[in-house]
C-alpha cells in the first residue's frame, strides 16, 4: 500500500507520520497540488492519502477526487485540533489520529457535496446578508425545517446514512436534528460557510445532499 501524507499550512507532524512521504501545501491545498500526487499514488492499487490540516483541506481533498472521479482513494484525516470533522467521523486527533490514518481500515462513508460542487466535511453555516437574519424556507428530505426568518441554518454531515443532518437557530436556541438524504434551502439571499470558508457573494438557494458515490476513510 502507498501512503503520503499532505501536510497543510505547517501542520505539526505526529511522530507516527514522521517516517512517511509528505508534501507540504497551503492551508486549503491547490487542485495542481494534489494532481502532483495522485502519479505517485496511482502506482498502488491501495492508494492512501493521509490529511494533515484543518476540515478546509480535507474538503478541498475530497471535493478535487470528487470532479476527477478519483474517489477510490483511500483518505485518513488528522486533525491537529479538535475540528467538526473530527467529531461527525470519530477521528480523533494528532498521534492517535495519525496512527488511525495508518494503521485502520477504510469504509465507504457518505459523501456530501453542495450544489456547486465542493465537498462539505464538518459544519457548514447559512446566514443572511449583512448581519440580517436568514430568511426563507428550508426543507430536508420532505419535512420543513423552517419557514420565515431564523438566525442562521447549519448542515453537517452524518457518519451513517441517510448522509445529511440539518437544524436551525432562532436566537439563542438550536432545534433538533432533521436528518435525510438532502437539505435545501430557497431565500431571498444568503451568505454560505462552508468548512469556516465563507462564500463571496449571496445566494437564492442552497442544497447539500448526499452524492452516488462515497469516499474511502480510514478508520
Amino acid at each position: 500500500m502507498s501512503t503520503h501524507v499532505l501536510r497543510c499550512d505547517g501542520a505539526p507532524v505526529p511522530i507516527a507520520l514522521s517516517a512517511l512521504p509528505t508534501t507540504q501545501t497551503a492551508a486549503v491545498p491547490d487542485p495542481a497540488e494534489i494532481d502532483a500526487l495522485l502519479p505517485v499514488l496511482a502506482a498502488d492499487s491501495l492508494p492512501r492519502l493521509i490529511v494533515l490540516g484543518e476540515d478546509a483541506a480535507l474538503a478541498a481533498v475530497l471535493t478535487h477526487l470528487m470532479r476527477t472521479e478519483r474517489l477510490h482513494v483511500e483518505i485518513g484525516y488528522v486533525p491537529v485540533e479538535k475540528t467538526h470533522a473530527a467529531h461527525v467521523y470519530h477521528t480523533g486527533t494528532g498521534n492517535a489520529a495519525a496512527k488511525r490514518a495508518i494503521e485502520g481500515r477504510a469504509v465507504p462513508t457518505p459523501l456530501i457535496r453542495d450544489d456547486t460542487g465542493t465537498v462539505l466535511v464538518g459544519r457548514a453555516v447559512i446566514t443572511g446578508v449583512g448581519g440580517a437574519k436568514l430568511e426563507g424556507e428550508a426543507y430536508v428530505d420532505d419535512t420543513q425545517l423552517f419557514s420565515g426568518k431564523v438566525t442562521s441554518m447549519i448542515i453537517s454531515p452524518s457518519l451513517e446514512l441517510p448522509g445529511v443532518r440539518a437544524t436551525a437557530r432562532k436566537g439563542i436556541r438550536k432545534r433538533g436534528w432533521l436528518e435525510g438524504r438532502a437539505a435545501q434551502l430557497g431565500t431571498p439571499g444568503a451568505i454560505v460557510t462552508r468548512d469556516d470558508v465563507r462564500s463571496d457573494r449571496p445566494v437564492p438557494r442552497s442544497t447539500f445532499y448526499r452524492h452516488h458515490e462515497s469516499w474511502h476513510l480510514v478508520r
